[in-house]
């Protein structure tokens, strides 16, 4: 996921559209009018079968057959399309075979009411649209040495991520991009089964894989035609497939800005592309569900999600806690954007607790652009574009004569802004680009833009039309002040170019959304935190006005998102899984979690954008660690049957628990102990001392994945009003994967009084050659009254 242009002031979040529907009549389907209403408006929706019924295979060949057979029962047109020619069902979109026991169709609202009355039909839902959410980063992380690594760095301690295979779901990829040259690649492992729709020069042993879901979406969106190959002239699949697992490319830079060797996380990982979404159109639900139904099938290691719904509401019905879940079935790790709904509370997206949950991040990198005031004040601002020919000198400083956001191109005039620098608010008309266009054109020298309040300390620079300095609003008065204090105010852009080092990163923006979990408030969500603001990768072309100084650089872009996390944390992944292949899916999880950094540079707690700590809602667990990750010591494990107990806590009915978990064999709630969300054997704890007696005892089981013969000793910080039990205080491995179980016990401290906030903490397992880092929040209260599963109130 992306988040907004800072330049404009719109909610803080690309907010998913009401999904767009495209009515088409029936006379374009239909040959006669039927009993059922085929001559009504069409739309798509998502049929969920009750999971106890399975297909008679002496009837019909395979699921797709039964599924078509379900659709004629009720669809008179349908019923004639399948006698007809039964691989001819027009009406049928998708037949699923794994995420879920359902099918996806075009049907009317008369129809739909008849298919309720089937003994075979739990659900239909209404078509949906979901919204899509470096070369300096491996040495910043550690992967490939430098001062993040105590030595050579994860890639020559470890691996690259030969031999596993990254699914991507996104937009669309640029073939024939440097990032996936195949140069020095093995072929893909035997078990893979997918397909490249592209030719064979650009398909190769690094794209393994690259096609298009379009079948719902063509229904809904014009200029979907067939057939659709997986290309997209946009940035974001590109970008976020590079950004996990793109090749070395050396002399790589965005606009001559970072300039270095590009690369993924796991350089030598295979890609495989699902093109879900559409440029300014969206992502389909039924779509993903397909991709994910066969991308689970082709035999991807790791699922890359950098999309979602920020509404998606019950596990039962979104298809990427659906698809997860299958995944997850099949031991694939899946790593998932947060959203960018932030910085408001409760607005965290793929919040299933078998999803890894990406928050984003600053870098320690900026692009330096720094404004020299007529009385020698340097005030730090960054921009992309900084041409090396540019004379930096004195020159006069002028506001915008309309409203401050040189939005108003009628003022703008030669007269006013020839040679001169301009200083513009962000939040009008126009964005930053189309800000330095017009003054460009008006014959401005340079430019200065104030980022709105809301987005604190988080710049993120754009390659304007002309030299520039995007800066802070703090940064910003101080400039104001400045101009106001003289009658000829004077100023000079200094363009520093990149640098790196920043010990205050990272600190989380405004733009990434914030926990608590909407579906399962006593899990905490995000999980963990990884770089997301101003990443260098791959790109079919740069977005800023400026021509590029030499064709390579013309490859490479900056981009901001949890869309641009998530992938890092599925490259990581690919990483640990290469090193570790008997871990799972959670095993990997909690080693990413428990290793986590929750400090900056400077050893201080990770602050938000607005310089406040940032809180476990904020930022997980802390800021991605893969040296650490690599040798965790212990890990929380889980199955995925061991989420089956947990969902039914969550007083879900049995045939939404059985549309999550399929295809695992149909369960009954009622015959099985329900797990509470807090002893979820989940890396990290949130409990609630909201009712007497005000304290709350949590169990957890931890194996070991380290030193055969090692003892742990908990630690535990907690604030003063809290008093914390660990039981027992100390755990003995006698061989690698035991486990052991312990307890905590959380409960107020003697004689504090009680409050109606959060409170913060941890318990580290401490050993000679680990500490194993589980955060813990406790809230006197419930976040949201009552965050039960309520869909089955809707059938």
């Amino acid at each position: 996921m992306d988040p907004p242009n800072p330049t404009r002031l719109p909610a803080l979040l690309v907010v998913p559209l009401r999904a767009a529907v495209f009515l088409l009549l029936a006379s374009l389907l239909a040959t006669t009018a039927g009993a059922h209403n085929d001559v009504g408006l069409h739309k798509n929706y998502l049929i969920i079968v009750r999971t106890p019924y399975e297909y008679d295979r002496s009837l019909f060949k395979d699921v797709s057959s039964w599924h078509a057979s379900l659709l004629a029962s009720v669809c008179d047109m349908a019923e004639e399309e399948l006698d007809r020619d039964p691989s001819a069902m027009a009406r049928l979109i998708y037949s699923y075979r794994h995420v879920v026991n359902g099918f996806a169709a075009r049907l009317t609202a008369e129809e739909v009411r008849a298919m309720a009355e089937k003994d075979w039909f739990v659900k239909a839902m209404p078509e949906k649209t979901y919204r899509l959410m470096t070369t300096h980063m491996p040495q910043m992380l550690g992967l490939a040495g430098g001062a993040a690594a105590a030595g050579a760095g994860l890639w020559k301690t470890s691996n690259m991520g030969e031999g596993i295979i990254i699914g991507v779901l996104d937009d669309g990829i640029r073939p024939g991009h440097p990032s996936f040259d195949a140069t020095g690649m093995k072929p893909p492992p035997a078990k893979w089964k997918g397909r490249c729709d592209f030719n064979a020069t650009v398909c190769n042993n690094k794209l393994i894989g690259a096609r298009s879901f379009y079948e719902s979406a063509k229904w809904k969106w014009q200029g979907i035609d067939d057939p659709v190959l997986p290309v997209s002239e946009g940035s974001h699949g590109t970008h976020t497939a590079s950004t996990a697992a793109g090749a070395f490319v050396p002399g790589a830079s965005a606009l001559g800005n970072g300039l270095g060797t590009a690369s993924g996380m796991a350089p030598r990982a295979h890609v495989a592309l699902y093109q879900v979404c559409f440029e300014d159109k969206g992502c389909d639900r039924d779509d993903i569900l397909a991709a994910l139904d066969d991308a689970v099938e082709d035999g991807v290691d790791v699922l890359s999600l950098s999309l979602g719904d920020d509404e998606a509401g019950d596990f039962a019905y979104d298809p990427i806690a659906l698809g997860g879940y299958t995944a997850i079935m099949r031991g694939v790790f899946v790593s998932a954007a947060a959203g960018n709904m932030g910085p408001d509370h409760a607005t965290v997206a793929n919040e299933a607790p078998w999803l890894l949950t990406v928050a984003a991040a600053t870098t320690d990198r900026r692009f330096l652009a720094t404004v020299r005031l007529g009385d020698g004040v340097e005030l730090d601002g960054e921009s992309l574009f900084q041409p090396k020919d540019f004379l930096s000198v004195q020159r006069p400083l002028v506001r915008d004569l309309s409203d401050g956001t040189c939005s108003d191109e009628k003022v703008l005039t030669p007269q006013h802004v020839g040679g001169k620098i301009v200083v513009c608010d962000a939040g009008g008309n126009l964005t930053s680009l189309e800000m330095g266009a017009a003054l460009r054109e008006a014959g401005a020298t340079g430019m200065v833009v104030i980022t709105i309040e809301e987005l604190g300390s988080v710049i993120q620079p754009k390659a304007h039309a002309l030299p520039a300095s995007q800066v802070t609003y703090a940064t910003g008065q101080k400039i104001r002040a400045y101009m106001n204090s003289t009658a000829n105010p004077t100023g000079e852009l200094v363009l520093r170019g990149t640098v790196l080092g920043n010990r205050d990163s990272p600190v989380v923006p405004a733009f990434s959304s914030r926990g608590p979990s909407k579906q399962n408030q006593g899990i905490l969500k995000p999980d963990i935190t990884g770089p997301g603001v101003n990443i260098i990768a791959g790109v079919p072309k740069p977005a800023g006005l400026m021509s590029p100084p030499n064709p390579l650089s013309a490859k490479f872009d900056v981009l901001s998102g949890t869309s641009m996390a998530a992938p890092h944390l599925s490259g990581i992944a690919a990483v640990l899984k290469r090193a570790h292949p008997t871990w799972t899916p959670a095993a990997i999880k909690s080693a990413l979690i428990t290793t986590a950094n929750p400090t900056d540079r400077n050893g201080k707690p990770i602050a938000a954008h607005d310089g406040v700590p940032a809180n476990l809602l904020t930022v997980g667990a802390g800021f991605v660690d893969p040296v650490r990750a690599l040798r965790p010591g212990l890990v929380y494990d889980l199955t995925a049957a061991d989420y089956v107990p947990y969902l039914c806590g969550l007083r879900y009915t049995d045939a939404e628990v059985n549309s999550i978990i399929h295809p695992m064999p149909p369960v009954s709630c009622a015959g099985m102990r329900a797990v509470e969300q807090k002893d979820l054997n989940y890396p990290s704890i949130t409990a609630f001392l909201d009712t007497e007696p005000y304290a709350v005892t949590v169990a957890r089981v931890v194996t070991n994945v380290g030193r055969a013969r090692s003892v742990y000793v908990a630690k535990v910080e907690v604030p003063a009003e809290l008093a914390v039990t660990v039981a027992p205080a100390t755990l003995r491995f006698k061989k690698v994967n035991q486990a052991k179980g312990f307890t905590v016990t959380i409960r107020p401290a003697a004689g504090a009084p009680r409050t109606k906030g959060i409170a913060e903490g941890k318990l580290e397992w401490v050993s000679n050659d680990n500490v194993v880092r589980t955060p813990i929040l406790v809230s006197f209260k419930k976040f949201v009254q009552d965050n039960s599963s309520t869909a089955h109130l809707t059938h």
